[in-house]
């Protein structure tokens, strides 16, 4: 065994790159991807939005709390805090204890009286740029300051008592619960990659075993030949693929449908040509100089040319059936159709007892000289399997939006097995022992033109109580029929 070469297995990596199954695990991972990433930033968002709700909620409530104990009364003197602005901001402070990162500063005249805790960070501390611009408040203010540390959120309330100014601030520290935010968020981003890599297992898994039906699709696919059309697909499940499989098995169905009639038609045309070749060339081989000898063989050989002109011509008429532009389509009245069908059916056979059963008034839409060839056929039909004093029968009945149109005989009828397939090219009943001057293409014709209508042909029949056959026509022809013409 030769060595893989280099091409096949860069052929061997394209093939897996660029298949179906890579294509849905890309779209798979970029899609989760995407969904990680935006729902990581709305989580993100979201807490940072509650983080800052809380703050605001917890220094709106100092305030709150400040100002309530400012209005009353000092708990060690009984007296109110009007006049004692530093024994207000000590009892508060004592009070109070401040959450992880808040600060409580209390401010004099410009400058810190105490605070809770008492470390206060860089931007917070005595001196500082904010605590000389909170000194300096006269109305209450909220708001937040980018520093050094990070930003500060701030409430804070100027008090005013005999004189002496003073503000109460709430500072909030916000660095370090943003820190566990986006600590969070690197133990989700974390896990969310360790799922995407796990998902992305599993789809490549689950998406191999979806698409084997495509798999063993492509290897029927590649398998079929004209030869061997027998191989199916297996059908499991009632999704959108097991769906495909079952119409990609009904068009092998058809296709070895299509296969086997092409190979009949052409055995069983060979064989309706071969035998009046073989007799035209063997009457020309033995053909000697006797005058009246030459004129039976050029009759004869002129016979058989005629029998393969009429067999072609019903091949062609065949053919041109599936074409678009088979049927003229013209308003007939059906009183006047079977009595013109009538007088050109009653010259096929003399000695036949030739009668019409019913008409029917009314109109259809069809192509005259096609149903005048289809009955003028299921006549000659019936001449041909009846004897001398029979009855051959025509008749048209209207019924609803269909219109019926027969040919009856009381000749030999025909057996159940032979009409399953009596309308098939070159069929003839089993029990016929008559030469035929066709080809067993007369009822096949039938059909067709029956079908190019967009009706159907039916037929009745036991052995030895002869056979009625139906062409069952639409008085409208369908839009498809319609949009041809």
């Amino acid at each position: 065994m030769s060595p893989p070469n280099r091409f096949d297995k860069t052929q061997q990596w394209r093939r897996i790159f660029y298949s179906l199954r890579t294509s849905i695990l890309i779209w798979y991972v970029l899609l989760l991807t995407c969904s990680a990433f935006l729902s990581t930033l709305v989580i993100r968002q979201v807490l940072l939005a509650r983080l800052e709700a809380r703050h605001a909620t917890s220094l709106l409530q100092e305030v709150k709390e400040f100002r309530v104990l400012a209005n009353g009364k000092d708990p060690n003197t009984g007296k109110p805090f009007q006049h004692n602005l530093k024994a207000l901001f000590k009892v508060f402070l004592n009070r109070n204890i401040p959450d992880d990162d808040e600060f409580l500063i209390a401010i004099i005249e410009g400058e810190i009286d105490r605070s809770s805790p008492r470390a206060l960070p860089e931007p917070l501390k005595q001196n500082s740029e904010l605590i000389q611009y909170f000194g300096k408040l006269t109305q209450p203010e909220q708001g937040a300051r980018e520093t050094a540390v990070g930003t500060i959120l701030y409430r804070a309330a100027p008090i005013i008592r005999d004189e002496t100014h003073g503000v109460f601030v709430v500072a909030q520290l916000t660095a370090g619960e943003r820190q566990e935010v986006n600590e969070a968020m690197a133990v989700i981003i974390q896990v969310k990659i360790f799922v995407i890599i796990g998902a992305a297992i599993l789809a490549w898994l689950v998406a191999g075993r979806t698409l084997t039906p495509l798999h063993l699709l492509t290897e029927t696919a590649r398998s079929i030949r004209e030869s061997d059309l027998t191989r199916r697909i297996p059908v499991k499940g009632s999704d959108e693929v097991a769906e495909l499989a079952t119409t990609f098995n009904e068009m092998l169905d058809r296709l070895q449908a299509a296969f086997s009639s092409q190979r009949n038609f052409i055995n069983d045309a060979s064989h309706e040509l071969r035998t009046p070749i073989t007799i035209i060339r063997g009457h020309l081989e033995l053909m000697g100089d006797d005058p009246q000898e030459r004129e039976e063989t050029v009759a004869l050989v002129t016979d058989e040319l005629d029998r393969m002109s009429r067999f072609i011509d019903d091949l062609l008429l065949l053919a041109k059936a599936e074409q678009p532009n088979f049927l003229k389509l013209e308003r007939l009245d059906l009183t006047t159709l079977v009595a013109e069908i009538y007088s050109k059916a009653i010259a096929l056979s003399t000695d036949r007892h030739w009668q019409i059963d019913r008409h029917s008034p009314g109109a259809i839409i069809a192509d005259r000289q096609r149903l005048t060839q289809a009955m003028i056929n299921l006549a000659q039909n019936a001449t041909q399997h009846t004897t001398t004093g029979d009855t051959i029968a025509l008749g048209c009945m209207q019924r609803h939006n269909w219109v019926r149109l027969w040919v009856r005989d009381t000749g030999e009828g025909i057996s159940l097995a032979d009409q399953q397939r009596i309308f098939e090219r070159f069929a003839r009943t089993t029990k016929s022992q008559r030469r035929s001057e066709g080809a067993g293409l007369g009822l096949a014709i039938v059909r067709a033109i029956a079908q190019a209508h967009g009706g159907k042909i039916e037929l009745s029949s036991r052995p030895h109580r002869g056979s009625t056959f139906t062409i069952v026509l639409p008085i409208e022809p369908t839009s498809e029929i319609s949009s041809h013409e």
